[in-house]
């Protein structure tokens, strides 16, 4: 009866069936799922295949805590150092800095007080359905073990409780469900951990998955289940004029009804074609994945290292490096190096006798706008619908992503005002 329900289509579906997903990406796999328990017709294209990209390395850390947009007035006086650290926590490429200036420049204006209250509520507003979303996709694609719900912790190194206390204030006046842990109830809940770790804020309320790329291929398998296609096949750009037309890597011309992009980092000059310029960047995530089992129960992230230690089904990762350099310039190896000594300051029994050459590296890229909003919802041309720029959260909001696309592309009104996150919004 349940697999019935989902396929009660209606007369606006019934006539305008075929959709094309763009990007087979945790966001784009999500929507097309969604998508096809509507009725539709459903084909997810993807250059790479399924969770080829930052949907299989990130940190599997499903991060509803984080509801503070990045662009911060107090980064202002550690920005330049920040930037230029070539192992800091974010880094600019200084071949890259001209290009990635007028970003910056965006940026900056998002740091003023009215557009970061707007951009933290619609970031908050996310994160609120995102935990529950996660749910109900995991249970569907029978997967539950994919969702660990042991909440996280991020830990202090500094004996100054002013500190401390300063940055539970932040999260808790802020609606995060968040407890103040002294070092000893740290070491409780996670006895692995360094006795030089004075305490931690304890995220009660978050997640976080075991295997980021086995999420991916569970849902991917339920869509081709439910009838759904999925094909390793790059779009180039869209054909102009009414109608809606594809042009593929091969030449081949794809014709549909609706057409949903959701490539990610590579998104821009496809929303362009569409109609809207978008200020997308890429920032470019590193991460070390190393075979050792940390003993961890939850992610781990540090305050004053800047970096997320998660455990997973094959081992450790270690992750949090942020390098702006666009798509084209190679990895940084030394950015993924850097993560373990921070590793072995806060797991030492572990990770005393690791070495780098036990460790797979890795580099992926994150499409992100300077407000720190996804764009979701309509694009210029009709027929046309965006779901991409979710920045460090596509995990986080991969699930509620597609319950809200599906249901606007469905040609019904979303839970959810998506004005926020409109890509007109940078008209």
């Amino acid at each position: 009866m349940e697999e019935k329900s989902c396929f009660q289509e209606n007369r606006r579906v019934q006539e305008n069936r075929r959709v094309i997903v763009v990007g087979a990406g945790i966001v784009g796999l999500c929507c097309a799922l969604d998508l096809r328990r509507k009725g539709f017709e459903v084909t997810v294209l993807d250059r790479e295949g399924v969770a080829a990209g930052a949907s299989s390395g990130n940190a599997g850390h499903f991060a509803t805590e984080q509801v503070f947009p990045l662009a911060d007035p107090t980064m202002l006086p550690k920005l330049p150092g920040m930037l230029l650290d070539p192992l800091g926590p974010f880094r600019i490429k200084p071949a890259y800095f001209h290009r990635a200036l007028p970003w910056f420049m965006r940026f900056l204006v998002n740091m003023l007080p009215s557009r970061r209250k707007h951009n933290g509520e619609a970031i908050a507003a996310l994160n609120r359905r995102s935990i529950a979303a996660t749910q109900a996709l995991v249970d569907f694609c029978g997967c539950p073990e994919l969702l660990v719900l042991k909440g996280s912790l991020l830990v202090f190194e500094t004996r100054d409780k002013a500190v401390m206390e300063a940055e539970y204030h932040k999260y808790a006046d802020a609606g995060v469900a968040v407890r103040l842990l002294s070092g000893d109830e740290v070491r409780q809940l996670e006895p692995s951990l360094s006795p030089d770790i004075t305490g931690a804020l304890y995220f009660t309320e978050v997640g976080h998955t075991p295997d980021p790329k086995a999420l991916c291929q569970a849902v991917a398998a339920k869509l081709l289940a439910l009838g759904g296609k999925i094909e390793q096949q790059g779009v180039t750009t869209l054909l102009p004029g009414d109608g809606l037309g594809l042009v593929c890597d091969s030449g081949e011309l794809l014709a549909t009804d609706k057409l949903l992009i959701a490539t990610g980092a590579w998104s821009k000059p496809l929303a362009k074609a569409a109609g809207n310029t978008v200020p997308l960047d890429t920032e470019r995530g590193y991460h070390l994945m190393l075979p050792q089992q940390s003993g961890l129960g939850r992610p781990v992230a540090s305050f004053d290292r800047k970096f997320i230690i998660t455990p997973m089904t094959g081992g450790t990762r270690l992750a949090g490096t942020v390098e702006f350099g666009g798509l084209e310039a190679p990895m940084s190896p030394e950015r993924a190096d850097c993560l373990l000594p921070h590793a072995k300051a806060l797991l030492p029994q572990v990770f005393n006798d690791a070495g780098i050459e036990q460790g797979e590296r890795w580099m992926g890229f994150r499409p992100s706008l300077p407000d720190s909003l996804p764009v979701l919802g309509p694009s210029g041309k009709a027929g046309v619908f965006f779901a991409f720029g979710h920045q460090h959260l596509g995990l986080t909001w991969a699930a509620v992503t597609g319950e809200l696309i599906s249901t606007l592309m469905a040609g019904d009104e979303p839970e959810l005002d998506l004005g926020p996150y409109s890509a007109n919004r940078f008209d």
